[in-house]
Order: C-alpha cells, then structure tokens, then sequence
C-alpha cells in the first residue's frame, strides 16, 4: 500500500475538475487529479457541442475534454487513472483512498463527481443515444428545430424541458406513465397554456428505432389498454432525473434528500467540511452544463487556494 502527501487533491477529471486543476496548477499548488470512471466527465459521451465558448464551430464532446486535460497537464497538474472508493474527512489532514490501494493524506479537496442522466434502460436508448437521444435540453434542443420531438417523464425536470424545447420545436410531445404530472403546479399551468406541447397520459416507452439517419419512431405501451402505439419523432429526451456521483462521501459530507453535495454557505464552493470544497454536477442540481461546472470549478480552486493560504501559510 503506497502512501503519498498533498496540498490539494482533485476528485473528477470532468469540466469542474479539470478547470479546478488549471486554476490550482498555476497558483503552484500542485494538485492531483483523480479521474475517476469517466475520465472527462459526460462530455466524453456527447458528440457535437456548439454552446461551449470559444470555438466558431461544432467540436467534439471527447475532443473538448481532450484538450482540458492537455491543458491542465501543461500548467502543472498531476492526473492519475484512478477511483475513489473511500475517504476521512475527520481530522485536518484528508484521508483518500483509491481502488489501487493508493492513501492520499491532503490537506485540501475539491469534489467533483459529477452526475450522471437517468436512464430508462432500453437498448434503443443506448444505440441511438446523441443520433437523437439525450437528456440534455438546454445542450441538445437546437439540433431539432422546427421538429417533432417527444420528453419522457412528468416530474419538474421534464416539464422544465418540455417548456424549453417548445420555444425551438414545430412540435413537443410530453410521454408520462401516470394520469398526472408530479411538477409544480407553477409549472404546469404553462405546460398546459403552450399550443405546441400534447401530453400522452398513462403510457410509457418501450423502443426507439431509426436508421442510420438517427431516430424517426418510438414505441408506446398503454398502461390502461395494454396495446402499442408507434409515433414518428425526430428525437426523445428522457428526463427522469439525475444520480450524482457522491456514494463514496455518504458518512463523510452533508448531503440533501436526492444526494447532491450541500453548499455551507451560497456563493462559495465550501462544505460543512474544512478545507473541502465542491463544483459541478454533483453540487448543482439546476444548470447542470459544461460551462457552468467549469465556471465552478475555478471558484473551487480559488476558495481552496485562499484557505490554504489561511491555514498553512507560514
């Protein structure tokens, strides 16, 4: 068992972490990035991405991160393949232990696990997941304007989507498996105001096909009736809500109801714990794009730079 020391250590190598790393790497506070099970984050998952600043044209999701971490890399991060699986956040000194066996003892952390969409877990949905499946309205709505779309779900997120893409879409079309909606009643009055929005009640998806082209159908099971419907659609959006990646800080960290990571005080980056901080996903449950986590993240490391100075400066 190999046991090493730090000054910060970086948990998640996706746009929250990696900017992190820049930030921290040129304040020469030599962090350590552990990447975790999707080194890049989700964007290593997204194909074409045109609303992230910086690039005339559509870029790459993989490419993007591809260069974060080159970049992080040169200013002088350290970046390791590996996974957290346990952490002591008692005592000053942090205790991080990864999957190779690996003890970091840090005297900072910035947590950036992310979340991840949930999924129905159809096939379909895996096959033709970014050739017209996403659960990214805000990323993705604009690849279908003036186009049929279908959202899957009935809570706040999915009426919050539906309403977003009914600004871009010909038509929206919201596939709930209950007889009512579970999102606020705020929002359901301007569900239900907007024309170009049609709720399917009481049925839930089974398939989605296509071509090579990327999706043109899906197939519906009524709950009541027990029989299919097809639909022609030009893309669905699954919006069921998010997992953020925060298991492993359970018993260590404050977490809410849905197992977000808790802010100690609004417009910082700080836990209840000292000398841990958080950005991205898995601490913000409303934004939740590329931009914003990397906009968190360097906050993160700014905050963690200060306390340090605060703390063991000399």
């Amino acid at each position: 068992m190999k046991e090493i020391e730090k000054n910060l250590v970086i948990i998640g190598s996706g746009s929250a972490g990696l900017t992190a790393a820049i930030y921290a790497a040129r304040a020469n506070l030599s962090p350590l990035v552990i990447e975790g099970l999707q080194p890049g984050g989700q964007l290593t998952i997204t194909t074409d991405v045109e609303n992230y600043p910086g690039f005339s044209d559509i870029v790459q999701g993989p490419w993007l991160m591809d260069q974060m971490k080159a970049q992080a890399k040169n200013v002088g991060a350290e970046i390791i393949n590996d996974l957290v699986v346990q952490v002591d956040f008692k005592s000053k000194i942090k205790k991080i232990i990864c999957d190779s066996k690996l003890v970091i003892n840090t005297k900072s952390v910035i947590i950036c696990t992310g979340a991840q969409a949930r999924w129905l877990g159809l096939e379909s949905e895996l096959k033709y997941n970014g050739r017209g499946v996403s659960a990214c309205a805000t990323c993705d709505g604009f690849f279908y304007k003036n186009k049929t779309v279908a959202v899957i779900g009935g809570g706040n997120t999915a009426v919050e989507e539906a309403l977003y893409l009914s600004n871009l879409c010909s038509n929206v079309i919201l596939i709930h498996r209950r007889d009512k909606l579970r999102a606020e009643k705020i929002l359901q009055d301007r569900l239900f105001k907007k024309q170009n929005i049609e709720v399917t009640w009481d049925h839930t998806l089974e398939e989605i096909l296509g071509d090579e082209k990327g999706v043109n159908k899906i197939k519906l099971l009524s709950k009541k009736t027990k029989k299919f419907k097809m639909l022609d659609i030009d893309g669905v959006f699954v919006a069921i809500g998010h997992i953020p990646a925060t298991d492993c800080f359970k018993n260590s960290i404050q977490l809410d109801k849905e197992g977000y990571i808790v802010l100690k005080e609004k417009g910082t980056t700080r836990t209840d714990i000292e000398g841990v901080f958080v950005a991205g996903d898995c601490v913000d449950k409303i934004y939740r794009q590329a931009v914003t986590a990397a906009g968190m993240g360097c906050m993160a490391a700014l905050d963690a730079e200060k306390w340090l100075q605060e703390n063991y400066s000399n």
